[in-house]
């Protein structure tokens, strides 16, 4: 086998150890189930070399791949989030292709700070005196509460008391963090008082967290920020606010409901605050922490900050992010996440109809595919009661009755087998894939692979 044209080839490509254990493995998948082996003819080895062929690519396939986010949910976790602009992709790449100073000071030739990078940006665009960063928000919030609330008690309205993806809650966070809850109010109502019956000695902040993933609406009331920190000035503790998602805009100034902003909660005193850098604000994964100088650099000083630091790459694409936003008026069209969630529903509705035809035409037979209006929602825990007007396409099968179920199951894995992933939603008997996400220069792309669909779609079926 090793000796076939077809397999010198497969050397070529993928090396000699890689092809020996697949031609190993494939022969001994044959053997498994034939007993014992006949003497192969040429056809045969040609067969089989096409299975080595087929085993290799396989296990070449990376299994982080680019997919089509069709799903309506515009900053989807389980998809990625916010997609990075040219400017950060670019400075990954040049920090990633060799050595750079990520901690080393040019000027002074002595070790340096890597929250150098980042720290004065922040600073100049949320007004906070200090900033440092970490590897995600929940990070943020671990760091915060471990270095100013060890073995203390932090209280926390229990309608804040919060639950993130993946089922990590809040308490949880803040009991690995080596602090004690202390919950006040209830759950649809929390007033002032609440907070001054639970500061005591044993309290070392008070924490205030944005309710991103949910809303509580009704017999509801909520103490202001301003309230709670003038409360903590005269108790004379800190108070921490965990925006979750972050905003680094007034969301309102592009025509989207309103999102609370680092800046907003610094202006009305709290002392520290985080969030996140791949949501709305549309950078890579990292936790953001801005506020007190004094408070910032005990932050800095726990061991717990390396082990939570971020890498170079973050650091490259995170700063070049930060960099757009000094020229506001061009930030919603050069910033990928601003862009699609200002996108006009008469664009997104004439993208519609030009890829309407061209799926219609590789599902013939299997389903109908129409242009209809739709919901997009901003996703990752911003703004979860509000939508998006947006247009989709309902791709329904034809199959019907009992089995419709399946069908559609079918025809969603067919699209997800595609070179390039489509990842739509299932809605009402029909699979529906919102095209607010699919950007003008990725429509031939999405075009190209249909031809694939057909078959995809057939050999599902």
């Amino acid at each position: 086998m090793l000796r076939r044209s077809e397999t010198l080839e497969l050397i070529a490509r993928f090396g000699r150890h890689a092809v020996t254990d697949a031609i190993r493995a494939v022969l001994a998948e044959i053997r498994s189930r034939a007993g014992a082996t006949p003497a192969a003819t040429d056809a045969d080895e040609f067969a089989i070399a096409q299975r080595v062929a087929a085993r290799l690519i396989e296990d070449a396939r990376p299994s982080l791949r680019a997919v089509f986010n069709l799903t309506g949910t515009v900053l989807h976790t389980n998809l990625g989030r916010a997609a990075l602009p040219p400017e950060a992709i670019d400075a990954v790449a040049r920090a990633a292709s060799g050595a750079c100073n990520l901690e080393y000071d040019l000027e002074r030739g002595i070790r340096g700070d890597r929250d150098h990078h980042l720290e004065a940006q922040l600073c100049r665009l949320t007004g906070a005196e200090a900033a440092t960063v970490v590897n995600n928000n929940a990070a943020a919030v671990l760091l915060v509460l471990n270095t100013l609330a060890m073995r203390r008690e932090v209280p926390v309205s229990r309608g804040e008391l919060i639950e993130i993806g993946g089922s990590f809650r809040l308490p949880d966070i803040m009991a690995r963090a080596g602090c004690r809850l202390r919950e006040v109010g209830t759950t649809n109502r929390t007033h002032r008082r609440d907070f001054e019956d639970a500061i005591g000695p044993k309290t070392a902040l008070v924490m205030k967290v944005h309710c991103s993933n949910y809303a509580i609406e009704g017999f509801t009331a909520a103490v202001a920020e301003a309230e709670l920190v003038r409360l903590c000035r005269e108790r004379a503790v800190p108070l921490v606010v965990d925006l979750g998602s972050g905003a680094l805009v007034d969301l309102r100034l592009l025509g989207l409901p309103h999102e609370p902003t680092p800046m907003e909660s610094l202006k009305d005193g709290a002392d520290i605050v985080t969030f996140s850098g791949d949501k709305l604000l549309g950078g890579p994964q990292a936790g953001i922490i801005v506020g007190r100088e004094a408070l910032v650099a005990r932050i800095k000083r726990n061991p717990l900050k390396r082990a939570l630091r971020v890498d170079k790459m973050t650091i490259a694409a995170l700063s070049a992010v930060l960099g757009l936003y000094f020229d506001p008026d061009r930030l919603a069209q050069r910033l990928p996440a601003l862009r699609v969630l200002v996108k006009k529903t008469e664009e997104i509705r004439a993208s519609a109809v030009r890829v309407c035809p061209l799926v219609a035409a590789s599902l013939q037979g299997i389903a109908s595919v129409q242009v209809i209006d739709c919901e997009s929602q901003i996703g990752s825990g911003a703004l979860p009661a509000q939508r998006i007007p947006s247009a989709a396409l309902s791709i329904r099968p034809l199959a019907g009755g009992r089995g419709s179920g399946t069908a559609l199951k079918r025809l969603a894995l067919a699209f997800r087998n595609l070179p390039v992933p489509v990842i739509g939603r299932a809605e009402a008997g029909a699979l529906v894939m919102d095209l607010r996400c699919l950007e003008e220069d990725d429509e031939t792309a999405f075009a190209a692979q249909l031809g694939e669909l057909e078959r995809s779609a057939r050999r599902e079926k």
